[in-house]
């Protein structure tokens, strides 16, 4: 079985992992890559990159990885005032990393609607070679049901992209918490574009004052988006959900539930987060403590991941050839 990641990371050409806590934390951070902590510290956005695309090379199961940056922040003049030097990589830096390994990555863009030239670098972008979108609104405080955005979803509409959007927790960059929710995918499915919700709607903290519930495998204590998103799949032909970082803790306990819900995974993707570092042998799904450890002892970031989805999804599922369905082209 061979299949596509719908969702992985590129980071900043600016990363450095130079404050006291990156360095006690890198050694970990490198091992659960598949990286050399040592190249990683002293070159780590090339490392990083050689690590990644070795990984894949090397998955018996992932044969390729969409990859986008995140776009800076701009407010409604269109002036930049953010970029974050770790999750920050431009949609030239994606396309130059898939220019570099053509049989490893599948480039999508990430452009801030309120750029001023939105529009036109959407066009520039196709051109090049970008096959899809990516959104981290939340990051960038935008309203997606703002009808301002329309032709940017008219543009999307025209190159056949499909455009993937953050929906759920974010803890690793500033978020505005209201822009995460399941509304956000409104007014983007209402123009008709192909639209990926990321996530599954799961990680919000609910429960502060019985915080293990929100650990629970009771679905009673799931996030309300969940079983929004899961209503939704079945209403919009053109929406799908990918189960990416859903190795999370406040995710992973939602895995039996959702691997029963049958009905819904012929619009499921499958997805990592990569880099984006998960727990194995301690962590909130039901999987035995040996199927655990074994699972722990898998090398490769991307097949230790595959050894999950297929505790609860089976290898013949359609969750692992669904890419072809959002992917312009189908086969790759």
């Amino acid at each position: 079985m061979k299949t596509i990641d719908i969702h992985t990371h590129l980071l900043s050409p600016e990363v450095a992992f130079d404050r006291l806590f990156d360095k006690v934390a890198v050694r970990f951070f490198a091992n659960s890559l598949g990286a050399d902590p040592a190249q990683l510290m002293a070159r780590p956005y090339q490392a990083y990159i050689e690590a990644m695309a070795q990984a894949i090379a090397g998955s018996r199961y992932v044969e390729k990885a969409c990859l986008f940056g995140v776009d800076a922040r701009f407010d409604e003049q269109g002036k930049e005032i953010d970029r974050d030097k770790t999750v920050c990589a431009m949609s030239d830096d994606v396309l130059a990393v898939a220019n570099s390994y053509p049989d490893r990555f599948i480039p999508f863009f990430s452009i801030n609607p309120r750029r001023p030239n939105a529009l036109e670098l959407i066009d520039e972008q196709v051109e090049k070679g970008s096959r899809g979108a990516k959104f981290l609104q939340n990051y960038w405080g935008v309203d997606l049901n703002d009808e301002r955005l329309i032709p940017y979803y008219e543009k999307l509409k025209q190159h056949k992209l499909p455009l993937i959007v953050h929906i759920g927790s974010e803890y690793s960059i500033h978020s505005y918490p209201r822009f995460e929710r399941i509304d956000m995918l409104d007014l983007p499915l209402a123009t008709g574009i192909t639209v990926i919700a990321a996530h599954m709607g799961l990680g919000r903290i609910n429960h502060k004052l019985r915080f293990w519930r929100n650990l629970s495998k009771d679905p009673r204590y799931f996030d309300e988006d969940y079983f929004r998103l899961l209503a939704m799949l079945k209403e919009h032909d053109n929406l799908y959900a990918d189960i990416s970082a859903i190795t999370a803790p406040l995710r992973a306990r939602a895995l039996r539930h959702l691997s029963e819900q049958r009905d819904v995974h012929d619009k499921l993707l499958f997805g990592t987060d990569y880099p984006v570092p998960f727990p194995i042998r301690f962590n909130s799904y039901d999987l035995p403590t040996t199927t655990r450890r074994q699972i722990g002892l898998v090398d490769n970031p991307f097949d230790r991941y595959v050894a999950v989805m297929l505790e609860y999804f089976p290898q013949d599922n359609p969750i692992y050839r669904n890419h072809q369905k959002v992917l312009l082209g189908g086969e790759y």
